[in-house]
């Protein structure tokens, strides 16, 4: 009897070839991913890397439950397998190869490009014991600052004093494209910002202290602006 009808996958593929978007409801969840319902009674599975962009599988699993409708691209079809493989994560650009990201490990980049040693503006999503979390101004990157990275002076590394939707400068210590890591860190901005400062304004002998020489670096920066 099934000889009389279409191949479903094969007529899933011709409606939906790869690269299309589809939508369904999440069937089951298991340690592999989600199945999601398809248009022609075919199930697609979402791969755990295929969940999102940044965070691990295991992590991004615990946002779907049974019933929910999820929208997904189409990545390949095997209609000998009777395989349908989706990702939700690339319905969004991936952060990691944006023009805003770079490779580069001077200390320096470009204009609006993310390489170690650049400064960046960070929003706090998350306040925690540890630390904070921090989401990239203009990327969808997020970074955790741990407490010995909050501050310069000990007595400042206090995840309590940062408030969710702060904006806090910080210097990128570690961007990694192939681990897909990158870590940011307001000490090493802090220190990079005194030695600057140091440099221009005075130094260790000149009889200036360091209160004269950040506060003449901080005069002249405002003058900028």
């Amino acid at each position: 009897l099934k000889q009389t009808l279409q191949n479903p996958w094969e007529a899933f593929a011709e409606k939906h070839p790869v690269g299309s978007e589809v939508e369904g409801e999440v069937k089951n969840k298991t340690e592999f991913g989600l199945f999601i319902g398809l248009d022609g009674d075919v199930d697609g599975m979402v791969h755990l890397s295929d969940l999102d962009w940044t965070r691990p599988g295991e992590q991004a699993i615990e946002d779907y439950k049974k019933g929910d409708t999820v929208h997904a691209k189409v990545l390949d079809v095997d209609v000998e397998k009777e395989r349908i493989a989706i990702g939700i994560k690339q319905l969004a650009s991936d952060p990691f190869a944006s023009k805003k990201t770079g490779a580069g490990s001077g200390d320096e980049g470009g204009e609006g490009e993310l390489r170690k040693g650049s400064v960046v503006t960070c929003e706090v999503v998350e306040v925690k014991d540890g630390g904070i979390e921090v989401k990239i101004a203009g990327t969808d990157l997020t970074a955790f600052i741990k407490r010995s990275e909050l501050a310069r002076d000990r007595g400042d590394q206090r995840p309590e004093r940062f408030s969710v939707g702060e904006k806090v400068d910080a210097r990128i210590i570690q961007f990694d494209r192939r681990a897909r890591k990158v870590a940011v860190s307001i000490k090493a901005l802090e220190v990079a910002e005194e030695k600057e400062a140091i440099a221009q304004y005075g130094s260790a002998d000149s009889g200036a202290s360091l209160g004269d020489i950040l506060g003449a670096a901080l005069k002249a920066r405002d003058q900028k602006k």
